[in-house]
């Protein structure tokens, strides 16, 4: 076997990614199909705006993972460039290093998803071993990156990413989930540290954490995936692709700020849902579904929406996404909500309540005895026992009709 075919077969039957059990509902594995899902989405986009050029022929591009686990995006990025600059650097062995050394660069979530990545893309778990793919590293960790780092705590939980105290402030023998994409205040600063230079990346791709368990206080865990978009933003890249819970569009705790920006932002170019997380994640759930994006800073516009559930594919639609505070997941449902809006008529929140039913409290006391002229009678429960008051209808300030 030549060296040509030894690098460009692959002979992962079958790929050990796609068996890999996932560590938790925190830290999810991306199938390798599901992560070139989410690089064709990037290419297509790339060509769409490079006059048909193909991303993976360009020699420049760069590409970060901030949070790589299996190193299955990595991985797969390496595998497509090797094939597309076979013209612009035929021997191998140079395109290869050209490739892991200038162009693919990743940060580990912990150590042992580090060693993991590095395995996954070197072929060992040393950049710089026998049997690394690599030939010019000088280190042990290549472009994948993982120190352990410290949380920094206030009273009672990290500042950065709101771990709890008492949980998470352990020895240096247990992983701790301090991750160094998020815990710092200038991320542009961290990634210089880490590389050692500045470094401008031309994609950010990747898959991050999702919740930090005992965040949110007691037992309740807190999302953190949101974090990672925000600081991966701040790096500017060209394009942003990240693979997160659904949750954001509608609701959960402190979205509110995150989901403004995301729907008024305009960068949102594509974004394709999947409100069973089985159908990207077998055998994890995730509740409300999970998304991909593709965050383009150049765009500015509707976004192409799309949703997947089981084999069954609605849009893409192009969709306005700011034109209401949430967003609505089935694309079917927004002409149905305009014509019901074009109507005019008061919303049913306005009618409806578990509450203050028709603008008086559950304890108004002001009900009179004989019914009096143009009053109402009302059917209320006090100390246990029904009874019929009587009120002026301009007292009624709720559900009037």
């Amino acid at each position: 076997m030549t060296d040509q075919v030894s690098f460009t077969l692959r002979g992962r039957n079958p790929d050990v990614l796609t068996c890999i059990a996932n560590l938790s509902n925190d830290e999810v594995f991306t199938p390798p199909e599901f992560a070139n899902r989410m690089l064709d989405t990037l290419a297509g986009a790339w060509a769409a705006d490079h006059d048909g050029a193909d991303i993976w022929a360009d020699s420049k591009v760069k590409f970060l993972d901030p949070f790589t686990k299996s190193g299955v995006f990595l991985r797969e990025i390496t595998s497509r460039l090797t094939a597309g600059l076979a013209t612009e650097i035929p021997d191998v062995q140079a395109r290869v290093d050209h490739i892991l050394t200038k162009q693919v660069f990743g940060i580990g979530i912990t150590q042992l998803t580090s060693l993991l990545a590095r395995r996954s893309l070197y072929c060992s778990k040393y950049a710089n071993g026998p049997h690394s793919i690599a030939k010019t590293f000088t280190n042990q960790q290549g472009n994948i990156w993982f120190q352990r780092i410290e949380h920094t705590w206030n009273e009672i939980k990290c500042v950065y990413c709101g771990a709890p105290k008492s949980v998470l402030d352990r020895g240096d023998e247990v992983e701790n989930y301090a991750y160094a994409f998020i815990h710092t205040d200038n991320v542009k600063a961290r990634i210089a540290e880490l590389f050692g230079g500045t470094m401008q990346f031309d994609v950010i791709i990747g898959n991050p954490p999702y919740q930090m368990k005992g965040g949110a206080g007691g037992t309740s865990d807190s999302s953190i995936y949101h974090l990672f978009v925000e600081q991966a933003m701040r790096l500017e890249p060209r394009y942003l692709s990240m693979v997160i819970p659904s949750r954001w569009m509608a609701g959960g705790r402190g979205m509110d700020e995150f989901r403004q920006t995301i729907l008024e932002g305009a960068h949102l170019r594509e974004l394709v849902d999947f409100p069973a997380s089985s159908d990207v994640f077998p055998g994890v759930e995730i509740k409300a579904g999970v998304c991909y994006f593709l965050w383009d800073k150049a765009h500015a516009g509707n976004c192409a929406v799309t949703s997947v559930r089981a084999k069954e594919t609605q849009g893409p639609f192009s969709r306005k996404l700011d034109e209401y505070d949430i967003f609505v997941r089935d694309g079917r449902a927004i002409s149905i909500l305009h014509k019901v809006l074009s109507r005019g008529e008061p919303p049913i929140n306005t009618l409806l309540t578990r509450d203050t039913a028709f603008g008086l409290a559950s304890n108004y006391e002001g009900f009179e005895k004989q019914p009096g002229k143009g009053s109402i009678s009302l059917y209320y429960i006090r100390r246990m026992k029904r009874a019929v008051g009587h009120i002026a209808r301009d007292k009624i300030t709720k559900s009037p009709i």
